[in-house]
Protein backbone atom coordinates (compact mmCIF):
# COMPACT_ATOMS: atom_id res chain seq x y z
CA UNK A 1 0.00 0.00 0.00
CA UNK A 2 1.35 3.34 -0.93
CA UNK A 3 1.37 6.27 2.22
CA UNK A 4 1.26 10.38 1.36
CA UNK A 5 4.56 11.75 2.58
CA UNK A 6 4.76 15.72 3.24
CA UNK A 7 7.63 17.75 3.05
CA UNK A 8 9.94 19.55 5.60
CA UNK A 9 10.39 23.19 5.49
CA UNK A 10 12.26 24.78 8.64
CA UNK A 11 10.74 21.93 11.16
CA UNK A 12 7.00 21.85 9.71
CA UNK A 13 5.54 19.15 7.91
CA UNK A 14 3.59 20.78 4.61
CA UNK A 15 1.61 19.74 1.64
CA UNK A 16 0.81 21.55 -1.66
CA UNK A 17 -1.97 21.03 -4.22
CA UNK A 18 0.97 19.81 -6.82
CA UNK A 19 1.03 16.13 -5.62
CA UNK A 20 4.13 14.16 -6.99
CA UNK A 21 3.79 10.27 -7.91
CA UNK A 22 6.85 8.00 -6.82
CA UNK A 23 6.83 4.90 -9.18
CA UNK A 24 8.65 1.36 -8.48
CA UNK A 25 10.93 0.90 -11.77
CA UNK A 26 10.81 -2.88 -11.25
CA UNK A 27 6.95 -3.20 -11.85
CA UNK A 28 5.45 0.63 -12.38
CA UNK A 29 3.66 0.76 -8.61
CA UNK A 30 2.72 3.91 -6.89
CA UNK A 31 5.20 3.47 -4.07
CA UNK A 32 3.96 6.41 -2.42
CA UNK A 33 3.17 10.07 -2.72
CA UNK A 34 4.36 13.47 -2.02
CA UNK A 35 3.95 17.41 -3.18
CA UNK A 36 5.90 19.77 -4.46
CA UNK A 37 7.14 22.55 -2.37
CA UNK A 38 5.47 25.75 -3.32
CA UNK A 39 6.87 29.43 -3.66
CA UNK A 40 6.43 30.09 -0.48
CA UNK A 41 7.62 27.19 0.64
CA UNK A 42 10.83 27.70 -0.86
CA UNK A 43 11.45 31.37 0.40
CA UNK A 44 10.10 30.27 4.37
CA UNK A 45 12.64 27.57 3.78
CA UNK A 46 15.72 30.07 2.60
CA UNK A 47 14.86 32.94 5.08
CA UNK A 48 14.83 30.37 7.69
CA UNK A 49 18.36 28.75 7.01
CA UNK A 50 19.52 32.56 7.26
CA UNK A 51 18.27 32.52 10.03
CA UNK A 52 19.21 29.41 11.89
CA UNK A 53 23.14 30.25 10.45
CA UNK A 54 23.04 32.61 13.54
CA UNK A 55 22.86 29.72 15.84
CA UNK A 56 24.11 27.44 13.72
CA UNK A 57 27.83 28.75 13.06
CA UNK A 58 28.02 29.04 17.10
CA UNK A 59 27.32 25.07 17.96
CA UNK A 60 30.30 23.67 19.61
CA UNK A 61 31.71 20.48 17.77
CA UNK A 62 30.42 18.46 20.91
CA UNK A 63 27.46 19.63 19.68
CA UNK A 64 27.57 18.84 16.11
CA UNK A 65 28.70 15.34 16.61
CA UNK A 66 25.82 14.83 19.41
CA UNK A 67 23.66 16.02 16.57
CA UNK A 68 25.05 13.66 13.76
CA UNK A 69 25.20 10.75 16.40
CA UNK A 70 21.29 11.14 16.84
CA UNK A 71 20.55 11.45 13.28
CA UNK A 72 22.44 8.03 12.87
CA UNK A 73 20.62 6.09 16.10
CA UNK A 74 17.59 7.27 14.05
CA UNK A 75 18.64 5.97 10.95
CA UNK A 76 19.46 2.26 12.85
CA UNK A 77 15.71 2.27 14.40
CA UNK A 78 14.49 2.74 11.01
CA UNK A 79 16.99 0.70 9.09
CA UNK A 80 14.22 -2.19 7.70
CA UNK A 81 12.25 0.96 6.74
CA UNK A 82 14.79 2.99 4.79
CA UNK A 83 16.04 -0.15 2.76
CA UNK A 84 12.88 -1.29 1.63
CA UNK A 85 12.04 2.74 0.37
CA UNK A 86 15.33 2.17 -1.33
CA UNK A 87 14.23 -0.73 -2.85
CA UNK A 88 11.32 0.05 -4.25
CA UNK A 89 11.87 3.63 -4.94
CA UNK A 90 14.69 3.16 -6.81
CA UNK A 91 14.32 -0.07 -8.38
CA UNK A 92 17.86 -1.39 -6.34
CA UNK A 93 18.45 -4.83 -5.45
CA UNK A 94 18.17 -5.49 -1.66
CA UNK A 95 21.91 -6.41 -1.08
CA UNK A 96 22.63 -3.06 -3.08
CA UNK A 97 20.09 -0.95 -0.93
CA UNK A 98 21.73 -2.94 2.44
CA UNK A 99 25.29 -1.76 1.16
CA UNK A 100 24.08 1.87 0.84
CA UNK A 101 22.08 1.76 3.78
CA UNK A 102 25.36 0.67 5.69
CA UNK A 103 27.20 3.28 3.85
CA UNK A 104 24.97 6.13 4.78
CA UNK A 105 25.56 5.00 8.85
CA UNK A 106 29.66 5.49 7.93
CA UNK A 107 28.96 8.86 6.05
CA UNK A 108 27.10 10.23 9.18
CA UNK A 109 29.36 8.39 11.49
CA UNK A 110 32.56 10.18 9.75
CA UNK A 111 31.16 13.35 9.59
CA UNK A 112 29.91 13.35 13.29
CA UNK A 113 33.57 12.64 14.19
CA UNK A 114 35.20 15.46 11.65
CA UNK A 115 32.84 17.69 13.17
CA UNK A 116 35.04 17.82 16.37
CA UNK A 117 38.40 17.82 13.60
CA UNK A 118 37.12 21.24 12.49
CA UNK A 119 40.60 23.28 13.21
CA UNK A 120 42.89 25.29 11.72
CA UNK A 121 47.10 25.43 12.12
CA UNK A 122 50.04 27.82 13.28
CA UNK A 123 52.24 29.18 10.55
CA UNK A 124 55.84 30.69 11.08
CA UNK A 125 55.59 34.27 9.33
CA UNK A 126 59.37 34.90 10.33
CA UNK A 127 60.74 34.51 7.47
CA UNK A 128 61.52 38.17 6.50
CA UNK A 129 62.60 40.61 8.85
CA UNK A 130 59.58 42.41 8.75
CA UNK A 131 57.28 39.34 10.32
CA UNK A 132 59.61 39.36 13.24
CA UNK A 133 57.58 38.42 16.24
CA UNK A 134 54.39 37.45 14.22
CA UNK A 135 52.69 34.44 13.83
CA UNK A 136 49.93 33.44 12.10
CA UNK A 137 46.63 30.98 13.26
CA UNK A 138 44.10 29.43 10.92
CA UNK A 139 40.62 28.39 11.54
CA UNK A 140 38.21 27.29 9.84
CA UNK A 141 34.53 28.98 9.69
CA UNK A 142 30.87 27.85 8.24
CA UNK A 143 30.22 29.64 5.33
CA UNK A 144 26.60 29.87 5.56
CA UNK A 145 23.20 28.44 3.94
CA UNK A 146 24.32 25.39 1.48
CA UNK A 147 22.06 24.40 -1.11
CA UNK A 148 22.00 20.47 -2.17
CA UNK A 149 20.45 18.83 -4.91
CA UNK A 150 21.00 14.97 -4.73
CA UNK A 151 20.26 12.39 -7.68
CA UNK A 152 17.70 9.53 -7.99
CA UNK A 153 20.49 6.50 -8.17
CA UNK A 154 21.72 6.78 -4.35
CA UNK A 155 18.65 8.37 -2.83
CA UNK A 156 19.30 7.88 1.00
CA UNK A 157 23.84 7.76 0.81
CA UNK A 158 24.32 10.78 -1.60
CA UNK A 159 21.86 13.01 -0.08
CA UNK A 160 23.91 12.19 3.62
CA UNK A 161 27.20 13.04 1.49
CA UNK A 162 25.39 16.48 1.38
CA UNK A 163 23.67 16.71 4.45
CA UNK A 164 25.63 15.31 7.16
CA UNK A 165 29.38 17.57 6.22
CA UNK A 166 26.72 20.75 6.04
CA UNK A 167 25.57 20.52 9.79
CA UNK A 168 29.68 19.15 10.95
CA UNK A 169 30.77 22.06 9.20
CA UNK A 170 28.01 24.46 11.23
CA UNK A 171 25.87 25.51 7.91
CA UNK A 172 22.37 25.21 7.32
CA UNK A 173 21.10 23.04 4.43
CA UNK A 174 18.25 23.17 1.78
CA UNK A 175 18.06 20.12 0.21
CA UNK A 176 16.03 18.68 -2.75
CA UNK A 177 15.94 15.22 -3.68
CA UNK A 178 15.19 13.88 -6.82
CA UNK A 179 11.86 13.92 -7.43
CA UNK A 180 11.82 10.42 -9.09
CA UNK A 181 13.15 9.40 -5.27
CA UNK A 182 12.40 11.36 -2.80
CA UNK A 183 10.36 9.51 -0.06
CA UNK A 184 13.60 8.43 1.07
CA UNK A 185 15.25 11.71 2.44
CA UNK A 186 11.55 12.69 3.37
CA UNK A 187 11.82 9.50 6.07
CA UNK A 188 15.00 10.59 6.92
CA UNK A 189 13.64 14.45 7.13
CA UNK A 190 11.81 12.20 10.53
CA UNK A 191 14.43 11.15 12.00
CA UNK A 192 16.41 14.65 11.48
CA UNK A 193 13.52 16.29 13.12
CA UNK A 194 14.51 14.20 16.04
CA UNK A 195 17.91 14.96 16.34
CA UNK A 196 17.88 18.47 18.18
CA UNK A 197 18.97 21.01 15.87
CA UNK A 198 18.03 24.76 15.22
CA UNK A 199 14.80 25.66 12.98
CA UNK A 200 15.41 26.17 10.01
CA UNK A 201 18.97 24.58 10.17
CA UNK A 202 17.47 21.48 7.60
CA UNK A 203 14.65 21.98 5.13
CA UNK A 204 13.90 18.74 2.74
CA UNK A 205 11.52 18.64 -0.23
CA UNK A 206 11.28 18.30 -3.97
CA UNK A 207 10.68 21.34 -6.39
CA UNK A 208 10.23 21.03 -10.03
CA UNK A 209 13.53 21.82 -12.39
CA UNK A 210 12.95 25.53 -13.22
CA UNK A 211 12.25 26.14 -9.51
CA UNK A 212 15.52 24.50 -8.55
CA UNK A 213 17.41 26.39 -10.95
CA UNK A 214 15.47 29.82 -9.17
CA UNK A 215 17.30 28.59 -6.33
CA UNK A 216 20.57 28.16 -7.80
CA UNK A 217 21.00 31.43 -8.42
CA UNK A 218 19.52 32.95 -4.89
CA UNK A 219 22.29 35.00 -3.72
CA UNK A 220 21.53 34.02 -0.05
CA UNK A 221 23.20 30.45 -0.86
CA UNK A 222 26.85 30.71 -0.46
CA UNK A 223 27.48 27.25 -1.81
CA UNK A 224 25.63 24.51 -4.08
CA UNK A 225 26.56 21.02 -4.25
CA UNK A 226 25.14 19.20 -6.75
CA UNK A 227 25.07 15.30 -8.15
CA UNK A 228 23.91 14.75 -11.19
CA UNK A 229 24.36 14.64 -15.14
CA UNK A 230 27.48 16.52 -16.28
CA UNK A 231 25.10 18.70 -18.53
CA UNK A 232 22.69 19.89 -15.79
CA UNK A 233 25.57 20.09 -13.74
CA UNK A 234 27.46 22.55 -15.98
CA UNK A 235 24.44 24.66 -16.36
CA UNK A 236 23.98 24.94 -12.45
CA UNK A 237 27.51 25.92 -11.99
CA UNK A 238 26.77 29.22 -15.47
CA UNK A 239 23.49 29.89 -13.36
CA UNK A 240 24.98 30.30 -9.40
CA UNK A 241 26.90 33.48 -9.96
CA UNK A 242 29.60 34.09 -7.47
CA UNK A 243 28.47 31.39 -4.62
CA UNK A 244 31.14 28.20 -4.16
CA UNK A 245 30.03 25.15 -6.46
CA UNK A 246 30.69 21.59 -5.58
CA UNK A 247 30.13 18.95 -8.33
CA UNK A 248 29.72 15.51 -9.14
CA UNK A 249 28.92 14.72 -12.02
CA UNK A 250 29.20 11.97 -14.74
CA UNK A 251 31.70 9.23 -16.14
CA UNK A 252 32.22 6.32 -18.66
CA UNK A 253 34.86 4.84 -16.20
CA UNK A 254 37.81 2.76 -17.89
CA UNK A 255 39.59 -0.31 -16.55
CA UNK A 256 42.91 -1.50 -17.40
CA UNK A 257 43.67 -4.86 -17.12
CA UNK A 258 47.28 -5.66 -18.23
CA UNK A 259 49.14 -9.09 -18.85
CA UNK A 260 50.67 -9.68 -15.19
CA UNK A 261 46.89 -9.21 -13.62
CA UNK A 262 45.26 -12.22 -11.39
CA UNK A 263 42.63 -12.91 -14.04
CA UNK A 264 40.06 -14.33 -12.09
CA UNK A 265 39.88 -11.88 -9.34
CA UNK A 266 40.01 -9.13 -11.92
CA UNK A 267 36.60 -10.64 -13.77
CA UNK A 268 35.19 -11.34 -10.13
CA UNK A 269 35.79 -7.80 -9.60
CA UNK A 270 34.45 -6.36 -13.25
CA UNK A 271 31.18 -7.96 -12.78
CA UNK A 272 29.70 -6.05 -10.19
CA UNK A 273 31.48 -3.21 -11.10
CA UNK A 274 30.56 -3.19 -14.62
CA UNK A 275 26.56 -4.46 -13.69
CA UNK A 276 25.61 -3.57 -10.44
CA UNK A 277 22.23 -1.53 -9.85
CA UNK A 278 22.04 -1.95 -13.57
CA UNK A 279 24.98 0.07 -14.20
CA UNK A 280 23.17 3.21 -12.71
CA UNK A 281 26.39 4.49 -11.37
CA UNK A 282 28.24 7.30 -12.68
CA UNK A 283 31.43 5.03 -11.44
CA UNK A 284 30.23 2.27 -13.50
CA UNK A 285 32.87 0.45 -15.67
CA UNK A 286 31.82 0.98 -18.94
CA UNK A 287 35.14 0.62 -21.06
CA UNK A 288 37.77 -2.46 -20.52
CA UNK A 289 40.97 -2.65 -21.82
CA UNK A 290 42.33 -6.16 -21.78
CA UNK A 291 46.04 -6.77 -22.96
CA UNK A 292 46.40 -8.86 -26.11
CA UNK A 293 48.29 -11.50 -24.56
CA UNK A 294 45.14 -12.63 -22.25
CA UNK A 295 42.47 -10.73 -24.39
CA UNK A 296 40.67 -13.66 -25.26
CA UNK A 297 40.60 -15.60 -22.35
CA UNK A 298 39.79 -12.55 -20.37
CA UNK A 299 36.46 -11.83 -22.91
CA UNK A 300 35.25 -15.50 -22.80
CA UNK A 301 35.57 -15.43 -19.08
CA UNK A 302 33.66 -12.39 -18.87
CA UNK A 303 30.99 -13.08 -21.24
CA UNK A 304 30.48 -16.30 -19.36
CA UNK A 305 30.48 -14.67 -15.85
CA UNK A 306 28.22 -11.51 -17.78
CA UNK A 307 25.32 -14.69 -19.09
CA UNK A 308 25.13 -16.14 -15.35
CA UNK A 309 23.99 -13.10 -13.69
CA UNK A 310 20.07 -12.96 -12.79
CA UNK A 311 18.29 -10.45 -13.71
CA UNK A 312 14.58 -9.43 -12.15
CA UNK A 313 12.76 -8.51 -9.02
CA UNK A 314 14.62 -6.46 -6.90
CA UNK A 315 13.02 -7.49 -3.42
CA UNK A 316 14.67 -10.85 -4.38
CA UNK A 317 17.81 -11.72 -2.18
CA UNK A 318 19.71 -13.24 -4.87
CA UNK A 319 18.83 -11.15 -7.93
CA UNK A 320 22.04 -9.20 -9.36
CA UNK A 321 20.34 -6.61 -11.65
CA UNK A 322 17.00 -5.07 -11.41
CA UNK A 323 15.50 -1.96 -13.54
CA UNK A 324 16.80 0.87 -15.52
CA UNK A 325 15.31 4.10 -14.22
CA UNK A 326 12.11 3.86 -16.56
CA UNK A 327 11.30 2.38 -19.97
CA UNK A 328 12.60 5.99 -21.57
CA UNK A 329 16.47 4.96 -20.31
CA UNK A 330 16.13 1.74 -21.54
CA UNK A 331 14.61 2.59 -24.45
CA UNK A 332 17.82 4.73 -24.92
CA UNK A 333 20.02 2.58 -23.64
CA UNK A 334 19.05 -0.07 -26.93
CA UNK A 335 19.33 3.21 -29.58
CA UNK A 336 22.96 3.44 -28.26
CA UNK A 337 23.81 -0.28 -28.97
CA UNK A 338 21.92 0.02 -32.16
CA UNK A 339 24.51 2.83 -33.75
CA UNK A 340 27.16 1.21 -32.58
CA UNK A 341 26.14 -2.17 -34.24
CA UNK A 342 25.45 -0.13 -37.32
CA UNK A 343 29.06 1.41 -37.01
CA UNK A 344 30.77 -2.37 -36.74
CA UNK A 345 29.75 -3.61 -33.14
CA UNK A 346 29.12 -7.32 -32.24
CA UNK A 347 26.95 -7.89 -28.96
CA UNK A 348 28.82 -10.75 -27.49
CA UNK A 349 25.93 -11.18 -24.70
CA UNK A 350 22.86 -9.04 -23.83
CA UNK A 351 21.75 -6.25 -26.03
CA UNK A 352 17.91 -6.87 -24.84
CA UNK A 353 15.62 -5.65 -22.57
CA UNK A 354 12.24 -6.50 -21.30
CA UNK A 355 10.34 -3.27 -19.89
CA UNK A 356 12.75 -1.68 -17.77
CA UNK A 357 14.76 -4.76 -17.32
CA UNK A 358 18.12 -4.98 -19.32
CA UNK A 359 20.53 -7.64 -20.04
CA UNK A 360 23.89 -6.85 -19.14
CA UNK A 361 25.83 -6.37 -22.23
CA UNK A 362 28.94 -6.58 -23.44
CA UNK A 363 30.20 -5.32 -26.57
CA UNK A 364 33.29 -6.06 -29.25
CA UNK A 365 34.85 -4.25 -31.80
CA UNK A 366 33.13 -0.77 -30.69
CA UNK A 367 34.27 2.31 -33.12
CA UNK A 368 35.52 5.20 -30.89
CA UNK A 369 33.29 7.38 -31.86
CA UNK A 370 29.81 5.49 -30.66
CA UNK A 371 28.20 6.75 -27.87
CA UNK A 372 28.34 4.14 -25.90
CA UNK A 373 32.50 4.79 -25.83
CA UNK A 374 32.03 8.47 -25.82
CA UNK A 375 29.36 9.21 -23.87
CA UNK A 376 28.23 8.33 -20.14
CA UNK A 377 25.85 5.39 -20.74
CA UNK A 378 24.19 4.71 -17.23
CA UNK A 379 23.61 0.76 -18.03
CA UNK A 380 24.34 -2.64 -17.74
CA UNK A 381 26.92 -2.31 -21.08
CA UNK A 382 30.95 -2.59 -21.42
CA UNK A 383 32.83 -2.45 -24.17
CA UNK A 384 35.89 -4.19 -24.65
CA UNK A 385 39.30 -3.49 -26.39
CA UNK A 386 42.46 -5.36 -26.62
CA UNK A 387 45.70 -2.97 -26.50
CA UNK A 388 49.59 -4.32 -26.66
CA UNK A 389 51.61 -1.35 -24.39
CA UNK A 390 50.28 -0.29 -21.07
CA UNK A 391 50.74 3.59 -22.03
CA UNK A 392 48.72 3.09 -25.47
CA UNK A 393 45.81 2.09 -22.61
CA UNK A 394 46.25 5.26 -20.58
CA UNK A 395 46.25 7.23 -23.78
CA UNK A 396 43.17 5.52 -24.93
CA UNK A 397 41.22 6.27 -20.80
CA UNK A 398 42.29 9.59 -21.33
CA UNK A 399 40.10 10.53 -24.50
CA UNK A 400 37.04 10.43 -22.59
CA UNK A 401 35.55 13.90 -21.60
CA UNK A 402 35.32 12.43 -18.52
CA UNK A 403 37.71 11.96 -15.56
CA UNK A 404 36.06 10.25 -12.39
CA UNK A 405 37.75 7.26 -11.02
CA UNK A 406 39.68 4.59 -13.09
CA UNK A 407 40.77 0.96 -12.29
CA UNK A 408 44.17 -0.90 -13.36
CA UNK A 409 44.41 -4.51 -12.30
CA UNK A 410 48.35 -5.41 -12.34
CA UNK A 411 50.88 -6.90 -10.92
CA UNK A 412 53.65 -4.70 -12.21
CA UNK A 413 54.84 -2.29 -9.82
CA UNK A 414 55.97 0.45 -12.16
CA UNK A 415 52.43 -0.06 -14.41
CA UNK A 416 50.38 1.20 -11.29
CA UNK A 417 52.75 4.13 -11.07
CA UNK A 418 52.21 5.07 -14.26
CA UNK A 419 48.34 5.01 -13.77
CA UNK A 420 48.62 6.65 -10.83
CA UNK A 421 50.72 9.66 -12.69
CA UNK A 422 49.62 9.48 -16.39
CA UNK A 423 45.31 9.01 -15.63
CA UNK A 424 43.44 11.79 -16.29
CA UNK A 425 41.03 11.16 -13.36
CA UNK A 426 40.23 11.62 -9.42
CA UNK A 427 41.06 8.87 -8.36
CA UNK A 428 43.10 6.02 -9.31
CA UNK A 429 42.02 1.96 -7.72
CA UNK A 430 44.82 -0.71 -8.30
CA UNK A 431 43.64 -4.22 -8.13
CA UNK A 432 40.03 -3.10 -7.83
CA UNK A 433 37.42 -1.60 -10.19
CA UNK A 434 36.50 2.50 -10.36
CA UNK A 435 33.27 2.07 -8.60
CA UNK A 436 34.67 0.98 -5.18
CA UNK A 437 34.26 3.47 -3.02
CA UNK A 438 34.61 4.04 0.86
CA UNK A 439 32.54 7.12 2.03
CA UNK A 440 35.26 8.92 4.04
CA UNK A 441 38.36 8.91 0.97
CA UNK A 442 38.08 12.01 -1.05
CA UNK A 443 36.17 11.51 -4.05
CA UNK A 444 35.54 13.65 -7.30
CA UNK A 445 37.15 13.99 -10.54
CA UNK A 446 38.56 15.87 -13.21
CA UNK A 447 37.64 17.46 -16.41
CA UNK A 448 33.80 16.94 -17.54
CA UNK A 449 33.37 14.78 -14.41
CA UNK A 450 33.07 18.24 -11.57
CA UNK A 451 34.87 19.95 -9.17
CA UNK A 452 35.71 19.69 -5.69
CA UNK A 453 35.88 16.77 -3.56
CA UNK A 454 33.24 15.04 -1.32
CA UNK A 455 33.51 12.72 1.72
CA UNK A 456 33.00 14.21 4.39
CA UNK A 457 36.57 15.88 5.76
CA UNK A 458 37.12 17.17 2.07
CA UNK A 459 32.88 18.08 1.99
CA UNK A 460 33.50 20.51 5.28
CA UNK A 461 36.39 22.02 3.68
CA UNK A 462 34.30 22.93 0.65
CA UNK A 463 31.83 24.21 3.05
CA UNK A 464 34.01 26.26 5.25
CA UNK A 465 36.38 29.19 5.02
CA UNK A 466 39.80 29.70 5.81
CA UNK A 467 40.30 32.18 8.04
CA UNK A 468 44.11 33.89 9.35
CA UNK A 469 45.15 35.75 12.33
CA UNK A 470 47.96 37.31 12.46
CA UNK A 471 49.35 38.14 16.05
CA UNK A 472 52.49 40.83 16.27
CA UNK A 473 53.91 40.18 19.42
CA UNK A 474 56.36 43.32 19.16
CA UNK A 475 52.89 45.38 21.05
CA UNK A 476 53.43 43.51 24.22
CA UNK A 477 56.82 43.28 24.20
CA UNK A 478 57.19 47.15 24.68
CA UNK A 479 54.28 47.64 26.36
Amino acid sequence: MSESRPYYIAGQWKRSGARLEVFNPYNGEVVGTTSYATDADVEEAVVAAERAFEETRRLSSRERFEILMRVREGMERRRDEIIRLIVKEAGKPLTDATAEFERALLTVGTAAEEAKRVGGEAIPLDWAPAADNRFGITRRFPIGPVLGISPFNFPLNLAMHKLAPAIAAGNPIVLKPASKTPLVMLTMAEVIDEAGLPPGAVSIFPVPNEVAERMVQDERFKLLTFTGSSAVGWRLKQLAGQKRVLLELGGNAGVIVDASAPLEYAIQRLLPGSFSYAGQSCLSVQRIYAHRGIFETFVSDFVEAAKRLKVGDPMEPDTDLGPVVNERAAARIASWIEEAIAAGARVLTGGRHDGPLFEPTVLLDSPLTAKVCMEEAFAPLVVLFPFDDFRAAVREINRSYYGLQAGVFTRDLENAWIAFEELEVGGVIVNDVPTWRVDHMPYGGTKGSGLGREGPRYAIEEMTELKLRVINRTAWAEG
